[in-house]
């Protein structure tokens, strides 16, 4: 196993370089507006002391999937070289309780760099992250006692289900923050690279009018728009029975929509099939 030290800004700066540790875990980000100051500096100097290192982000539990990202754009020139995790606790978390909120950051994450977030948690809350167990590794929190000032690794039982063991432990939360580490140098750079891949998402196609000839005849009253969007003004609500003469389709992300030409090049719009893809009166 290996010894892991975790920083941030308040600690001293010569905890990045511990002579008796492997590994320098820094704290990156929190929320969407704080990079912490010492990051960098501490990373730096840790991986001069050679140090495997890692990086996390402290939830505030705002979106999450822009906390992911913000996280992401402050640590990807980290990515590939420290393990990223993110830290789930109930301070200053206005989410906290919230079942989805990590697997949906950590999957975002992901989708971005490629590479799965550890996830720290106390073992009492360990429910509220169980969904990720698939894809994160485990960072549990869990003191013998808050006077635990030793490297000297406590005798007691560590609940991790889910999980069927730990990644990191972490055992002392006073003084110093001290992490025993269930994996080998060669474990931790492999957690580091994950897939090295990122995922890209095709922008969905934009919605395009197909020109088409024909005539609807309504089966019940409907609203003619001046816009085709469903809540845009109305510039005449039809009776069941009118016919329309349409040139034009458009299928929305909800709606078909049918376009009718009117004088001065003007259009009307009315919808032809509702969001349950139901046909609202007779295409003929």
């Amino acid at each position: 196993m290996l010894k892991m030290v975790d920083v941030f800004s308040d600690s001293p700066r010569s905890y990045a370089t511990l002579s008796y540790t492997d590994i320098t875990m820094v704290k990156a980000t929190q929320g969407t507006w704080y990079v912490n100051p010492k990051c960098d500096v501490d990373y730096q100097a840790a991986k001069k002391a050679k140090k495997q290192r890692g990086i996390y982000h402290y939830c505030e539990g705002g979106n999450p999937e822009s906390e992911a990202q913000y996280f992401y754009q402050n640590v990807k020139g980290y990515i590939g070289e420290a393990v990223p995790a993110v830290d789930w606790e109930a301070g200053s978390n206005r989410s906290w309780g919230n079942t989805t909120w990590v697997k949906r950051f950590v999957t975002e994450f992901h989708r971005l760099s490629g590479v799965w977030c550890l996830i720290y948690v106390q073992a009492s809350a360990i429910s509220q992250v169980a969904n990720c167990a698939k894809d994160c590794g485990l960072w549990v929190a869990s003191y013998p006692s808050m006077d635990w000032k030793s490297w000297k690794l406590p005798n007691m039982k560590v609940n991790t289900s889910p999980w069927p063991t730990y990644t990191v432990w972490q055992f002392t939360g006073d003084n110093m923050d001290r992490n025993i580490v269930n994996t080998t140098v060669e474990g931790w750079k492999k957690l580091a690279k994950g897939s090295g891949k990122s995922v890209t998402v095709k922008p969905k196609k934009k919605s395009e009018w197909k020109k088409k000839n024909g005539v609807f005849v309504l089966g019940q009253s409907l609203k003619l728009h001046k816009t085709p969007h469903i809540d845009s003004p109305a510039i005449a609500e039809l009776p069941k029975g009118s016919a329309i003469k349409y040139d034009a389709t458009l299928q929305g992300p909800k709606r078909l929509w049918l376009r009718q030409p009117r004088s001065g090049g003007k259009y009307g719009y009315i919808v032809g099939r509702d969001k349950y893809n139901k046909a609202l009166g007779k295409f003929e």
